[in-house]
């Protein structure tokens, strides 16, 4: 198999727009490849995923073992022909200083070889040293190429193409002349997810036409003879039965793709929910809501008032339910975004504030609380967190599922507000062997629908 890191020298060079219009190219070929996303994102995922057709995964340092990266990575691109990893921010950037979390450590980690995405707005010659010292720098990576990102015509093409054949030895994948049409709109800290793009069709179309015509595709087409490998997964269905509702629409999307499989994996069904269309809940037994810009359709989900009553009752009645980011937010009584305020569940009594500016971004270091409802207690978890938004309530008598280590969530101490059967949190979990969430979460809706089926017979048999 075939398989390649798209990385750069730093972040917004281009490596996401390159991914994107490989991974619909390969899509239309019918290639049999996969695609994967380094770093705890959602919005690129999103991204690859409906450019590929395929669920993008994440390979993530920080919140899996190198272990569970290695098993991700074979499971999803066993039998493949290709795979495509998008790296994030630099090739050797990293939260470590040994670089053990960055790009080329997992290019090594995973035998990947490296495209180099160079952004070249104000650069000619400098483009040689830049590369030769990347090269020079950790003699480990295996470099497949550049695509030159952001070139300026025929004669800004003309020089940098000059200099890397005169000074280097790198091999020349691609140039991308500077098209506006190919941007993304950025929001908050990424770019805008494809559940709330207008013109995501249009917009994939047009990267991959741009990428057709600018970069050596045939360097991906060469095949690779392989020996099959059949994999048979054992799965559990220790929850059958069970419906977990799954807010996933224009306003909510932010969900890792194996944590879900774990859910249907286990057993239980997934049942999803339009937060803006449906009128009220299904039939379930608990709710997810992720993350998401809930605040870029705060308009529509106020309009729906029988489904924000629905999901109050839903709490009120002692339902589990697990809300991440954007979840938390609308279940607050109000939104306040761009002097504009929303009306909202009102589960939690207070309001979501938006800012410019990020209150809490980036990695997480949580220790789980006494009062966790599905988590042992003082269990180290490693999240992340990106919100532009902060809670403030108007009461003070909550009590946390966990105690802040690194990060802010909810004030900077506390994080994962419990009401009776809610948690909502700012952090965003991932299913690995540190938190084994899901398996957790369901066993603890087991235990509460039993409860309630029980006081449910109780009252009926004593008050008939």
């Amino acid at each position: 198999m075939k398989s390649f890191i798209i990385t750069s020298t730093k972040k917004s060079s281009g490596k996401t727009i390159v991914s994107i219009g490989l991974s619909a190219l390969f899509k239309a070929q019918r290639k049999s490849f996969s695609v994967f996303k380094k770093g705890p994102d959602y919005i690129d995922p999103i991204w690859l995923s409906k450019a590929s057709g395929k669920y993008c995964y994440n390979l993530d340092f920080f919140t899996m073992q190198k272990k569970e990266i290695i098993s991700t990575y074979k499971k999803h691109s066993n039998n493949c022909d290709l795979a495509i990893v998008e790296g994030n921010k630099g090739l050797f950037d990293g939260l470590s200083l040994d670089g053990s979390d960055s790009n080329a450590s997992l290019a090594e980690l995973l035998n990947l070889r490296v495209i180099l995405v160079i952004d070249c707005n104000g650069i000619t010659r400098g483009v040689a040293p830049l590369i030769n010292g990347y090269k020079s720098f950790d003699k480990r990576i295996k470099y497949q190429g550049v695509i030159l990102n952001s070139v300026n015509g025929d004669r800004h093409q003309s020089k940098l193409v000059a200099s890397i054949e005169k000074y280097t030895d790198f091999k020349i994948i691609g140039s991308i002349w500077r098209d506006s049409s190919l941007s993304i709109e950025e929001q908050h800290l990424g770019l805008v997810p494809s559940f709330a793009h207008k013109q995501t069709v249009q917009k994939i179309r047009g990267i991959r036409d741009a990428i057709k015509k600018s970069v050596d595709i045939e360097m991906f087409n060469n095949k690779v003879n392989k020996k099959k490998i059949s994999v048979r997964i054992i799965t559990k269905k220790k929850y059958a039965g069970l419906k977990i509702g799954i807010m996933r629409d224009e306003a909510f999307g932010f969900y890792y793709e194996d944590d879900l499989e774990k859910f249907t994996n286990l057993g239980s069904k997934l049942v999803r929910i339009d937060s803006i269309n449906d009128k009220k809940l299904p039939k379930i037994d608990a709710l997810l809501i992720g993350g998401g810009f809930p605040e870029l359709c705060a308009y529509k989900l106020s309009k729906n008032k029988s489904m924000l009553k629905n999901v109050n009752e839903f709490v009120e009645s002692h339902y589990p339910v697990y809300a991440e980011c954007g979840g938390l937010m609308y279940l607050t009584k109000k939104i306040k975004y761009n002097s504009k305020i929303y009306s909202m569940a009102g589960v939690i009594n207070g309001e979501t504030q938006m800012f410019s500016k990020p209150v809490g971004r980036g990695y997480v270091m949580l220790e789980t609380s006494a009062d966790h409802p599905w988590l042992g207690n003082s269990l180290p978890i490693n999240c992340h967190e990106f919100h532009h938004s902060k809670l403030r309530l108007r009461e003070s008598t909550y009590k946390y599922a966990y105690r802040v280590k690194r990060g802010y969530g909810i004030d900077g101490k506390h994080e994962g507000l419990i009401y009776k059967n809610l948690l909502a949190t700012y952090n965003h979990l991932r299913d690995t062997k540190q938190t084994n969430w899901v398996d957790k979460f369901l066993s603890f809706v087991v235990k509460q629908i039993s409860l309630l089926n029980f006081f449910s017979c109780y009252f009926f048999w004593k008050f008939r």
